[in-house]
């Protein structure tokens, strides 16, 4: 899907007010969570790619932290919603 900010999907198909926007920059995939309930996320939070996404998880994950945070940060779709969008 696509709006004026960019590409994006829903990591929650069930909550439509937040989105993940995604774009390739220099051959690198980039994330960025908007949420309509918290607009600060959008404000203060830049684009992301998934190696930061991985690390962050890491970290996480030895705070013995639970959930998987990677699971919002979908590369497949990603690269998906990319190659579509290149086809148009």
């Amino acid at each position: 899907m696509q709006d004026k900010d960019g590409l994006f999907y829903y990591p929650n198909p069930a909550n439509k007010r937040i989105r993940m926007y995604v774009r390739e920059n220099e051959g690198n995939i980039e994330f960025r969570l908007s949420n309509v309930d918290h607009p600060e996320i959008w404000e203060q939070h830049g684009w992301i790619d998934i190696d930061i996404v991985r690390r962050g998880a890491r970290m996480f994950e030895e705070r013995g932290s639970k959930g998987d945070p990677t699971k919002i940060y979908d590369l497949e779709t990603a690269r998906y919603l990319i190659r579509e969008s290149k086809k148009k």
